[in-house]
């Protein structure tokens, strides 16, 4: 009589860019148990990402209620089903009152460790994490391979962040697609997408300015996250801030730049070896004296210049020219 297959249930981060870094936890337990029937609560946000997820039942919305309700609910539709493993990334105590034979919580790190790692200590792989990781489909993939077709490298840009604080200038973001893709840039020739929700319509419009239209591929608001995901694959280069978009960009395995400020990198840099960093003159510790809650409605990014991003920019594309064909991206088959 064959084994009971194991029962799991993910109870995933809020925020996009969280549940991103933390997405290879479940890649591992797929990997780990190939027959695992998995549960996965999100919030409305991030519950698209895991839609495709191996061996998926269900994913569930959870909606934020007042006084923690939205926790009472919970627990009244799954608390009596018998899981042979929860995995609580958002650390609710309320999950221990639910009916499992084991249970893993995330508990924030006193150290200053990056999220992947921090958030590997639950599989106990801290010397392995699981990279961040999505899932998509046939159909996904061949909608992104239809959006991103034409000639030319792309350059990728999410120009806007959750925070003011945390978002360069749209003028600048600008500016350096205009040097990258010109006569002389290294990507010259290229076409410029710019990826965003309904929401950054406003802050990509300088953006998507940058280049003749026929040469914009505008992803600003009109696709959903997997299809982005799935289309972030084909980008020669890709800039943001410190974003979900630019987590979501690392995952694909584009070459990511990310723009730092009143963030710290060492918990929050995209992963992976085709990433990157690059700040203005100020430390992530000077921004926090300045503003110790980080929750100033001013943009504190005024001091990375333009120049600095494109040398940051070109450097990362010569450091990473593709010296593999297997583990190359899309857009390195692209490449001459």
């Amino acid at each position: 009589m064959a084994a009971p297959c194991l029962t799991i249930l993910v109870i995933v981060h809020s925020r996009l860019g969280d549940a991103i870094l933390s997405s290879g936890v479940i890649t591992r337990l797929a990997e780990l148990h190939p027959q695992a029937r998995f549960t996965i609560v999100a919030s409305a946000l991030t519950a698209p990402l895991f839609a495709h997820t191996p061996g998926l039942d269900q994913v569930i919305v959870l909606e934020k209620r007042r006084l923690g309700s939205h926790w009472i609910a919970l627990l009244f539709e799954l608390g009596l089903r018998r899981w042979g493993l929860i995995v609580d990334l958002r650390g609710a105590p309320i999950t221990a009152m639910f009916n499992h034979r084991r249970r893993l919580v995330h508990r924030p790190s006193s150290r200053a460790e990056h999220k992947v790692v921090e958030t590997a200590r639950l599989l106990g792989a801290t010397s392995e994490p699981p990279a961040p990781f999505l899932y998509t489909s046939l159909d996904i993939e061949a909608r992104a391979r239809a959006l991103t077709q034409g000639c030319g490298p792309i350059l990728a840009i999410a120009p806007r962040t959750n925070w003011i604080g945390k978002t360069w200038p749209a003028e600048r973001f600008a500016w350096v697609a205009r040097e990258l893709l010109g006569r002389e840039g290294p990507l010259a020739g290229g076409r410029l997408m710019v990826v965003g929700g309904p929401r950054d319509r406003r802050d990509a419009l300088p953006v998507l300015s940058a280049v003749p239209k026929e040469r914009v591929i505008d992803l600003v608001g009109r696709e959903d996250l997997l299809v982005l995901f799935s289309a972030l694959k084909h980008a020669r280069l890709f800039i943001g801030g410190d974003s979900g978009l630019t987590h979501m960009a690392a995952a694909a395995g584009a070459r990511t730049l990310a723009l730092f400020g009143p963030s710290d990198e060492n918990i929050y840099a995209p992963w992976g070896p085709r990433s990157r960093t690059v700040r203005g003159a100020r430390s992530f510790a000077e921004f926090k004296r300045i503003d110790p809650r980080l929750d100033l409605a001013l943009c504190h990014m005024m001091d990375l210049r333009p120049e600095t991003v494109l040398a940051a920019a070109a450097e990362l594309l010569t450091e990473t020219q593709t010296r593999s064909t297997t583990t190359a991206s899309p857009a390195d088959s692209q490449e001459p």
